[in-house]
Order: C-alpha cells, then sequence, then structure tokens
C-alpha cells in the first residue's frame, strides 16, 4: 500500500532534501525514523528536491508498506522521534500508482525579504537595506506568466528534458517589514525562483529594466540573468494533486 506523508521542516540544518553521502538531508532523516518505526526498510519520494537551507511549509512525499496503518499513531510516533526541525502534518492513503512528485500538478513557493536587521530571522529571511521600486517589480514579476521558457533561470549543467514552465501567479506582496515574492507555477527548475527573484531585485534596485527582462528570457542564457539570492529567505509553500490519487 502506498502512503503519502505531509511534512514541513526548517531546511537550515539540512544539506537540502535528497539523500547524499557524508551529508545529512531531510529524506534520509525521515527514512530512518520510518524505518525504525515500522521495523523494516523504508525508502520515501519527495514532491521535489530542496536545496541546503531551504525550507517547505508543506511538502508531500510517498512510500509503500505491505500493510494498513494506524495513520494518526504512525504521525505521533514520527513527531517524537523526528529532530525539531521536522514535522510530519499527516498521512493519507493513495492509490498505488500515486506519485507524489510526476502527479503534482502545481506547486508554490515564497520567497522572505526584511528591509530591518532581526538576528531571530537570519535563517528565514534575505535581509536587504537597498530600498526597491515594488511597481516595476511587480510588473516584470507579472511578465513571468507570458512566456514558458526559463532555462536563463536554470542552474548549469541541470540534466533535465524540458525547460518548460507553465507559471500561474508570480507577484510580491508588502508585509510590515519588507517584501514577500509568491509564485506557483505546474514546476519548476534547479535554482529557477532564487534567480528569478535576484533579477527582480536588480530590476527594482534600477540595475535592470523591465524590458532587460524579455531580453533575458529570450536569451536563454543563465549568464544574462540577475545574481541568485541566498537559500534561507526561501520557501515551498504547497504542492497540489488530483483529488483522485486519493483513497482515504
Amino acid at each position: 500500500m502506498r502512503y503519502f506523508l505531509e511534512l514541513a521542516y526548517n531546511g537550515t540544518p539540512y544539506h537540502g532534501w535528497q539523500r547524499q553521502p557524508n551529508a545529512v538531508s531531510v529524506q534520509e532523516t525521515i527514512e530512518q525514523a520510518l524505518s525504525m518505526i515500522l521495523r523494516e526498510e523504508i525508502g520515501i519520494m519527495g514532491a521535489g528536491r530542496t536545496d541546503t537551507g531551504v525550507h517547505a511549509k508543506q511538502l508531500m512525499a510517498h512510500f509503500d508498506v505491505d500493510k494498513n496503518l494506524d495513520k494518526e499513531t504512525l504521525r505521533y510516533k514520527l513527531n517524537c522521534i523526528l529532530p525539531k526541525e521536522i514535522a510530519v502534518y499527516g498521512l493519507r492513503k493513495v492509490r498505488p500508482s500515486a506519485h507524489a512528485r510526476f502527479d503534482a500538478v502545481s506547486r508554490s513557493y515564497e520567497y522572505h525579504i526584511s528591509f530591518k536587521k532581526n538576528p531571530f530571522a537570519i535563517d528565514t529571511t534575505y535581509y536587504l537595506k537597498k530600498k526597491l521600486d515594488l511597481t516595476v517589480m511587480n510588473e516584470a514579476a507579472e511578465m513571468l506568466l507570458n512566456y514558458t521558457n526559463f532555462k536563463c533561470f536554470s542552474k548549469s549543467k541541470t540534466d533535465v528534458k524540458t525547460y518548460n514552465c507553465d507559471i500561474a501567479e508570480a507577484k510580491w506582496e508588502v508585509t510590515e517589514n519588507g517584501l514577500i515574492f509568491k509564485i506557483s507555477a505546474n514546476r519548476f527548475l534547479r535554482n529557477m525562483v532564487r534567480a528569478i527573484v535576484g533579477t527582480l531585485i536588480e530590476i527594482g534596485e534600477h540595475k535592470l529594466s523591465v524590458a532587460d527582462l524579455e531580453r533575458i528570457i529570450k536569451s536563454e542564457d543563465r549568464g544574462e540573468a540577475g545574481y541568485s539570492v541566498p537559500a534561507a529567505g526561501l520557501f515551498l509553500t504547497a504542492v497540489e494533486y488530483p483529488k483522485t490519487i486519493y483513497i482515504e
């Protein structure tokens, strides 16, 4: 039987989501906890791969087991064993063919910027001293919805079949102490959100213009786009699936 886990984590102490040699990852930490509780080797597949220091308010992952589970009991036990930076919000039984990565129809991210120096938010925001032109930043963000090929924002040497992504939302919102950039799409390329944010910041600083963004996208060249902002301010906030994949 296949189950979906709904997770959240602070990515600061981890070398990203994906299991890797000689480094502690979120995936490995959860797999070890599941294997200990269920007394068998359990592997999980996540909806995406967050980089080192990136956080998730919601990430879905699936795993297989040859028995029915008491979902609430397992959730409780996992939260007792897992480190304080990782939380399990729930489990749901899904169809055997359901896939946490390939069946996702939408993913959403937020990037948090603070204009106020806050020693208690250094792991969850990007502190900027410069003033930004929010009007042109939102004008540029809206322009992203007109394109699908985002190779210019993809990390170099990424092995993907296509650079196409369908962006449904991209906008900046004002907060009490800064800004939040919100973006949703069917899929994202590696480092894409951080590169988009860095480019939009440069537009907000008037180092680049809104017209430059069109040129950058059409160039399909990462070297033409802006810098990649630090990981700390980035959150995966939601992953959505068709309701038909759930059994209970």
